[in-house]
């Protein structure tokens, strides 16, 4: 094993991971080398044990109340972005995703259309269409990057006939890892106002930025004054099963905003309030260790598919801890990961789901330790 120093990635062994029960570990065999959900192979961080600790000590595990989430993002914000969040401005709501829906029921009805990005967040596609929303897809350009006339085009086609229609922006981009620039979320923001489309931004990810690139708030860009973003801890700090996540409006999309239903404020844990907010405040040392350890990954998979694989094309990603991998020259169909997970025994995302564009790819998750992700490199080239 890699020496336990202050890299997050580094201080947990195999067995010590495989006690765990969520998701990541236990979805498939023990033969299997799970690189796949956007769990960290991390132990929770300082600040969010004691944090924790102290409410059960007091059986502090009533209802939410109070703006302390919103206060904590605001300071973090503030520090890392330049930014300033009003908490008067935020609502809390269960997690991303449901946040999501309940800001695109503010702005859409039943058989109006979202725009999303594909290849894009899988959760983007189930969740739209079960509210029963539209998609309308604008691809990515062949970098990665936001394709402008591909955008105006879908939000011509989402507005036809007058509708209403909304923009589901993902930022930084998950698969990609793609962070967008000011410049390109000033562009879509223009587009949106011009046609009349309403962005809802998820930001999950925005802590987690690599160096090189710098994480733009979306509603820090001029024109956004519309728009919602959701915000959590969730990603960075490993938090998925503490739930919690800030809706944040702009300025004037505030009335928007205050016709959410009350009851959507019911469904966050008091406790991942409690979490994300002490990840927020006392939990930037432990980010940076992490983010200095997922940029030490992203360049030690480039080393390692340029050895073992280079028919694989990997642009490392700007942000997320998620890498992209276009697996289309080794000839193994458009679902590579099947292959990998059936002759290998290491387990990607399929690309199934992500949308236009991600056929013959594989999104692998970075956020484990060096030496794990040396074995899954090796077991995927065992598996061509």
């Amino acid at each position: 094993m890699e020496s336990r120093g202050s890299n997050p990635l580094c201080q947990l062994s195999v067995e010590e991971l495989r006690r765990r029960t969520s998701m990541k570990w236990r979805q498939y065999p023990d033969d299997v080398l799970p690189v796949w959900v956007a769990e960290m192979d991390v132990p929770l961080a300082e600040p969010i044990k004691r944090a924790l600790a102290d409410a059960l000590d007091l059986g502090d595990t009533g209802y939410p109340a109070g703006p302390a989430y919103a206060e904590a993002l605001d300071e973090f914000a503030t520090k890392r972005w330049g930014w300033h969040v009003e908490p008067a401005h935020t609502a809390i709501v269960p997690d991303v995703m449901l946040g999501i829906v309940e800001m695109l029921k503010l702005v859409t009805g039943p058989g109006d259309a979202v725009v999303v990005n594909s290849p894009v967040y899988q959760p983007f596609y189930l969740f739209v269409e079960h509210m029963d929303r539209r998609i309308v897809e604008a691809p990515l350009g062949c970098d990665h990057r936001l394709d402008l006339e591909a955008t105006e085009a879908a939000f011509l086609r989402a507005r036809e006939g007058g509708r209403p229609a909304a923009y589901l922006l993902c930022s930084p981009h998950n698969p990609t890892g793609t962070v967008h620039t000011e410049a390109e979320l000033s562009a879509v923001t223009r587009l949106a106002n011009a046609h009349g489309v309403r962005v809802v931004a998820d930001e999950i990810h925005a802590p987690i930025v690599l160096p090189g690139a710098t994480h733009v708030p979306y509603l820090s860009v001029p024109g956004a004054e519309r728009a919602f973003s959701l915000m959590s801890a969730s990603k960075a700090w490993n938090l998925a099963g503490l739930k919690a996540a800030l809706a944040i409006a702009g300025p004037e999309a505030l009335g928007d905003l205050a016709r959410m239903p009350e009851e959507v404020g019911h469904g966050p844990s008091h406790l991942g309030a409690i979490a994300h907010a002490a990840a927020l405040r006392h939990g930037g040392d432990w980010l940076d260790a992490l983010l200095t350890g997922l940029d030490e990954n992203r360049h030690l998979l480039t080393t390692l598919l340029a050895e073992r694989l280079p028919g694989i094309v990997y642009r490392p990603p700007e942000g997320t801890f998620l890498a992209w991998l276009d697996c289309r020259a080794l000839g193994l169909g458009d679902d590579p990961a099947q292959t990998f997970l059936d002759r290998g025994r290491v387990a990607l995302t399929s690309n199934q789901g992500f949308g236009t564009g991600g056929e013959g790819y594989a999104r692998l998750n970075l956020a484990t330790s060096p030496d794990l992700l040396r074995e899954a490199v090796k077991r995927m080239a065992a598996a061509v």
